[in-house]
């Protein structure tokens, strides 16, 4: 089996449910996801992939060809996109059987229509209950990680964001990260590669002892530091998926997108901060007007009042 999701950590993490519908439906496949290189790790704590063939293109594309090698697959499944690209790119494969959704441009292809307002991780659960395929999309746990926490018990600030849109002032971060401190909690600020600059402005504004981690760190210390976190604050990025799988309080900052279509599961352990108004452009350059209107305040009363952060 071929499942397609070229896409991020976040992306990834958000279609684990049905990556598990897929493996309990099929135990005796081979599932291969078509994905990022750099999500092998992540990919297989899901316990739903056996194997990654690397697949990836500029932004949130299709990739033009996949480096698929011997017989064609007896099932590939489209957990990328919507349309005639995705479908196109598996069709030439010529798998056995090919899921996704209905689109007017390839009308060969049986499948559900696509819902644009509707939650990631239902929307591809429904895709493959219309083929009689159960999934829960409550289904997102990863189990917990075999590295010990470079440092365990912090709360984990992540201000980097892969677009402008979503990526909350660098001088915000750094009034929460100064009061956490202030308060006497132990902080820890992570980015992913190219985010040194970033990370460094909020280290220096914040003034403040706390562990840096730059660079991107390799998925099993950085799973280990996820799961052993106090809690993790961080905008609407793959991020914020993570403490989720790993069952970490967070507070997710939303702009552009509404939580409704990306946030936590509803619960007291997650909290998704979020003004609402008119959807903006999640891959933007400049800070959403509604990401904006989310202040220090408001983050750290998310933080300080969460029934299951502890007291330093």
């Amino acid at each position: 089996m071929l499942v397609l999701r070229a896409l991020g950590l976040g992306d990834l993490l958000a279609g684990v449910p049905a990556l598990r519908g897929l493996r309990r439906a099929f135990p005796e496949y081979e599932i291969v996801l078509a994905a990022p290189e750099q999500l092998a790790a992540p990919a297989a704590a899901s316990g739903a992939v056996d194997r990654l063939l690397p697949a990836s293109a500029p932004g949130r594309a299709v990739p033009e060809r996949l480096g698929w090698e011997g017989p064609p697959a007896d099932v590939a499944v489209d957990l990328h996109g919507n349309g005639p690209p995705s479908h196109r790119l598996l069709q030439r494969l010529r798998p056995g059987r090919l899921m996704a959704f209905a689109h007017p441009g390839t009308p060969e292809i049986a499948g559900p229509e696509w819902t644009a307002d509707e939650h990631e991780r239902e929307r591809w659960c429904r895709l493959l209950a219309w083929y009689g395929i159960p999934a829960d999309p409550g289904d997102l746990r990863l189990p917990a990680p075999g590295a010990v926490s470079p440092a365990p018990g912090a709360v984990v600030v992540h201000p980097g964001a892969d677009s402008g849109s979503r990526r909350w002032p660098a001088e915000r971060y750094a009034v929460v990260v100064r009061e956490l401190r202030r308060r006497g909690h132990r902080v820890a600020l992570t980015g992913g590669p190219g985010e040194e600059e970033l990370l460094d402005r909020v280290h220096h504004m914040a003034g403040a002892d706390v562990a840096v981690f730059r660079g991107g760190l390799p998925f099993d210390r950085l799973g280990a530091l996820f799961a052993g976190a106090a809690a993790v604050v961080s905008g609407d990025t793959g991020i914020a998926h993570l403490a989720v799988a790993y069952g970490t309080p967070s507070v997710t900052l939303f702009g552009p997108v509404s939580p409704r279509l990306w946030g936590p599961p509803p619960g007291t352990r997650h909290v998704a901060l979020w003004h609402p108004g008119p959807p903006g452009d999640p891959h933007g350059q400049a800070p959403d007007p509604q990401l904006l209107r989310i202040g220090p305040d408001d983050v750290l009363k998310a933080l300080l009042d969460h029934p299951e952060v502890s007291r330093p």
